[in-house]
């Protein structure tokens, strides 16, 4: 090979001079480039033998070892620490655990939760034992008996959780760490806003407002002490509140309602008003509605007392409803012209006004309960008997050919052409409540107008009512229970998915 490098560097660039030296050199030339060969050959199969043995080396003394997974989590080692082979399976298993994903059902704020998390059927044979810390700030716990995941979640948001473990057959080792994400959806009220209704606009109401008329038990003196009785009497609640609609834009409550029990007469009446959303002074309207049909109905009734107690027998039971179609007739008529002089007097339209009501009066007599009512628009209106698992609807509800409309008191032709066609009566020996309801509860409690004479609907908003889940609010209907006003209030908070217009509700219990 030497006589070849000298003759190469000897040689000049003459191509006639290349060729001859390749021609009479060409054994060599071939056994030069074949050496060259195998010996390249030698060399790449002694890397690869010496790097294997690297990599063997630095599993066990590598100085620092980083495993990159989604949570960024880092793995070291100490190069002065030998490991034996037991040490290298046991760390491996470890990388093995962090890498792999873990996903957890998304929770909700306020909402029970419950998963489980059995590792061994996750594909996490190897571990031995796993706690959580971080949880307990979140409403969550692990219960390692059970192997579930359960609590209220206090808080929403994306959090971070440490989850410790240990590996089978190492569990005298400090247990290894990895980081998770739990998710925790925040209730969707905790999106809607609050914003107090301006108190300097034109016309303003408050978000909310509540009675509770407290009818004591009647007591009878009878003939020298003889026959005293104890006659126990019906009270009456009512609640309004202002829909998250209306609070989420800092817009006033368009609902009303009046309670008065008359002791001179022993007649209780009740009365519901929804002025309509579009309308700008609706608040107005139902309030007007509520407060004239209720003066004008403890005038005409107090008139009757006398003919009432002429009529006091169930064969007279016709002349006691000419007494409250003629009493109901005119509050309801002096509500629409009341509120046709306010408009008119703040030259506005009458239909800035517009309202809905429902009014009942009801008495009881010896031979049972005389109820009566008058309704426009949408809303309810039922006496429910528990017992006897049935319901009387006092109407029907107008809620118009679509969707969101209705009939208002403030249509002239309401007052003109139907005014004692909507008067209905019920004579019943008794009830456990009559209710009387805006469309703010309706909606949500019985979805279509049709479910208003399902008795199954009058149940379960009767089981709302009273609080069928331990958690929720409910109001105890119990004779005199001057509680009731603000346990029906807090009730109406209730939350229903696409319903959140104003709710009034006024219960005779």
């Amino acid at each position: 090979m030497e006589t070849i490098k000298k003759y190469l560097e000897g040689i000049n660039s003459d191509e006639e001079q290349i060729r001859n030296f390749l021609e009479t050199h060409d054994a060599e030339i071939k056994d030069f480039f074949k050496n060259k060969y195998d010996k390249y050959i030698e060399n790449s199969q002694e890397e690869a033998e010496n790097e294997q043995k690297l990599s063997e080396e630095n599993i066990v003394e590598s100085k620092q070892i980083t495993i990159n997974n989604q949570y960024q989590t880092d793995m070291k080692f100490d190069s002065g620490e030998k490991a034996d082979k037991e040490e290298v399976q046991n760390e491996a298993l470890a990388f093995q655990i962090k890498n792999k994903q873990i996903t957890f059902q998304n929770g909700k704020r306020g909402q029970e939760y419950c998963i489980d998390f059995d590792f061994e059927k996750l594909d996490f044979a190897e571990i031995s034992e796993v706690s959580f810390d971080g949880l307990e700030k979140i409403g969550l716990e692990y219960n390692p008996e059970e192997k579930k995941i359960k609590g209220t979640p206090t808080e929403a948001g994306d959090h971070k959780i440490t989850m410790k473990f240990k590996i089978k057959g190492y569990e005298g080792r400090s247990p290894l760490e990895r980081e998770v994400i739990f998710i925790i959806n925040p209730d969707p009220r905790d999106l809607w806003k609050n914003i107090p209704t301006p108190e300097d606009i034109e016309y303003y109401k408050g978000d909310s407002d509540k009675d509770f008329v407290k009818v004591q038990t009647k007591r009878t003196k009878g003939i020298l002490g003889i026959g005293k009785k104890e006659i126990a009497r019906k009270d009456m609640v009512a609640a309004s509140q202002r829909g998250r609609s209306h609070a989420n834009e800092g817009k006033p409550r368009d609902d009303d309602f009046a309670l008065h029990f008359d002791e001179e007469t022993e007649c209780y009446i009740m009365i519901v008003a929804d002025g309509a959303g579009s309308a700008k002074f609706s608040r107005e309207g139902s309030k007007i509605a509520c407060n004239t049909a209720m003066s004008i109905c403890k005038e005409k009734l107090l008139a009757c007392k006398e003919e009432f107690a002429k009529n006091s027998k169930v064969e007279n039971k016709n002349a006691i409803g000419k007494l409250l179609q003629e009493t109901i007739s005119n509050a309801v008529f002096e509500a629409y012209k009341a509120i046709e002089k306010e408009a008119a007097e703040k030259e506005n339209s009458i239909k800035d006004f517009s309202t809905t009501l429902i009014l009942s009066v009801c008495k009881k007599f010896e031979y049972g309960w005389f109820v009566s009512a008058w309704w426009v628009g949408d809303g309810g209106i039922g006496i429910y008997n528990k017992e006897k698992n049935e319901v009387k609807v006092l109407g029907e509800p107008d809620s118009g050919e679509f969707a969101g409309q209705t009939r208002f008191l403030t249509m002239p032709d309401i007052v003109k052409n139907e005014l004692y066609n909507r008067i209905k009566f019920e004579v019943v020996e008794d009830f456990t409540a009559l209710i009387v309801m805006s469309d703010g509860v309706t909606d949500p409690k019985f979805e279509t107008d049709a479910n208003l004479n399902r008795i199954e609907k009058w149940n379960e908003l009767w089981e709302d009512l009273n609080g069928k889940n331990e958690d929720e609010a409910k109001v105890d209907f119990i004779d005199d229970n001057e509680q009731a006003a603000d346990q029906l209030l807090k009730w109406l908070d209730f939350w229903s998915k696409g319903n959140h217009d104003d709710r009034t509700i006024a219960i005779l219990f």
